[in-house]
């Protein structure tokens, strides 16, 4: 391959439309992707993602990625925690490439300014050329001028590894993605559009739709909490309707609550829902169609959709107060082995000798099932005493896997207290490198482990540490620690947020 290197992640929850989108990046011009990454984010997957594998004439090996199955912002995390090129650039899976778009897109990163952390695509929407546009059509027309839409951005790996990523406690697709891009100009970045060009095809939708998408207006409560009144300026998007909405909806309250004992108020409230109503299903209505079909249908959703909305921003509200005042979870856990993991047994290297802590399975199937990657960082300065060699260090490590389940990324130290490295803790260098191979920075992971070392080289390191005290544990060091928790499913549990 020449040119930029870059990856391709996909978050998918397995539509048809995923064919196409690797059809056309197989006939793609212009320098394939060093790996295309399929995250795979269906809840109940029912079979293979791609039953009869990737299509004929992939320029990159496909990787299938296991996605957390909790919205797309969690999915794109997985897909750029996996990815390892300097550029990840994210297609939605409905999308098509033109045929000139891996060109283009080396192009657009080459000519990328070192300050500019993510280069926008340009999305073409379809549209009837016999006939104007119905309510739905134009809704998805709406990406062609959205700002820092996914479903065509790059962006630098450093710069989401440096800010996080996309931030997981948006559950849709709706706001992720300008929440991002906000985070990246705060941060002193600056974002640029390319000339590449993909095709957002309008897909068939229920005629609810309209109203289904009003949950979106839970994540613009959460926008405002994070970003401020006026994030709306600052991220290029309309206020859209959310103020008429509420009148309109008060007004339907007021007449159906008065309506026993104050008809007059009752009749003046209920007339103003009416003129709402029939103001915002004409809005709806003028630019279409005009057909028979989409009329009854905006008459429909229209005297629904003002409700619909407000109950989702008066629930967005709440939720949004509660995440605020709630830490985020961590982006990844790195667990000392010997105490927190298994029984400490000295210099050990019989796999025989391992047995796991209390509650240890327990505690990481919770860190899976939320999706949050791990890592294990542990000194093992036997192998500088000449006690244990690396194969049986290696050997303890692999039935430790066998006990407990995958543990992602192993970094060992196998340095002397003399040996004057970075890496042994309290440095900061397992927790550097552990963070590194997960794709995620050290202040957004948590350190847990049994002594005061552990918590040390967390804080070295700009992480979260939480001691788990043993027998072992000597007084001064819980003393020390910013947080203790009585075993490792309560550890879990503390950075998880649960009680």
């Amino acid at each position: 391959m020449t040119g930029v290197p870059y990856d391709v992640v996909v978050p998918t929850v397995g539509r048809p439309s995923l064919g196409d989108l690797l059809v056309a990046l197989a006939r793609g011009r212009g320098p394939a992707p060093d790996r295309i990454l399929l995250v795979d984010d269906r809840r109940r997957p029912d079979g293979p993602l791609l039953p009869q594998g990737p299509p004929a004439g992939m320029g990159a090996p496909v990787h299938v990625v296991a996605g957390p199955g909790a919205g797309p912002a969690a999915a794109r995390n997985a897909g750029w925690q996996a990815a390892r090129a300097t550029w990840v650039a994210f297609l939605d899976d409905d999308v098509v490439p033109d045929p000139d778009w891996p060109e283009r897109l080396v192009a657009d990163l080459a000519v990328a300014e070192p300050g500019a952390a993510g280069v926008q695509g340009r999305l073409r929407v379809p549209l009837p050329p016999d006939r104007r546009p119905t309510d739905w059509e134009r809704n998805v027309a709406g990406l062609g001028t959205a700002r820092w839409a996914t479903a065509d951005m790059a962006y630098r790996r450093a710069v989401l590894a440096a800010l996080g990523g996309f931030d997981e406690r948006f559950p849709r697709a709706f706001r992720e993605d300008a929440d991002l891009a906000l985070r990246v100009t705060a941060a002193g970045w600056r974002l640029a559009v390319g000339a590449r060009t993909t095709s957002h095809p309008v897909r068939p939708a229920s005629p609810w739709v309209s109203v289904r998408l009003q949950a979106g207006n839970a994540d613009d409560a959460l926008m405002r909490r994070l970003h401020g009144r006026r994030w709306h300026e600052a991220a290029g998007t309309p206020r859209g309707r959310i103020a008429r909405h509420l009148a309109v909806t008060a007004a339907g309250l007021v007449g159906l609550a008065a309506a026993p004992r104050r008809p007059r108020l009752s009749a003046a409230a209920l007339a103003a829902w009416a003129a709402g109503t029939a103001e915002l299903a004409w809005a709806r209505i003028a630019p279409g169609p005009r057909s028979a079909g989409e009329i009854a249908t905006m008459a429909a959703t229209s005297a629904v959709l003002p409700a619909v909305a407000t109950w989702h921003r008066l629930a967005g509200e709440v939720r949004a107060r509660q995440l605020i005042n709630k830490p985020r979870p961590p982006a990844a856990v790195l667990l000392d082995r010997d105490g927190t993991l298994v029984v400490d047994v000295p210099y050990n290297g019989d796999p025989e000798r391992v047995v796991p802590t209390p509650g240890a399975r327990l505690a990481l199937d919770r860190l899976r099932d939320a999706g949050v990657p791990v890592a294990v960082v542990s000194n093992q300065s036997g192998i500088a005493r000449g006690l244990l060699t690396p194969e049986q260090v290696d050997a303890v490590n692999r039935r430790v896997e066998e006990l407990l389940g995958p543990l992602g990324p192993w970094l060992v130290c196998p340095h002397g207290p003399d040996d004057g490295c970075a890496c042994r803790k309290p440095a900061a260098g397992l927790v550097e490198a552990a963070a590194s191979a997960l794709g995620v920075p050290p202040q957004r992971c948590a350190v847990i482990g049994d002594i005061g070392a552990d918590i040390e080289a967390a804080r070295a390191a700009g992480a979260r540490g939480v001691l788990v005290p043993t027998p072992a544990t000597r007084p001064e060091e819980v003393a020390a620690a910013p947080e203790v928790a009585p075993d490792l499913p309560s550890a879990v549990d503390l950075l998880l947020g649960r009680r």
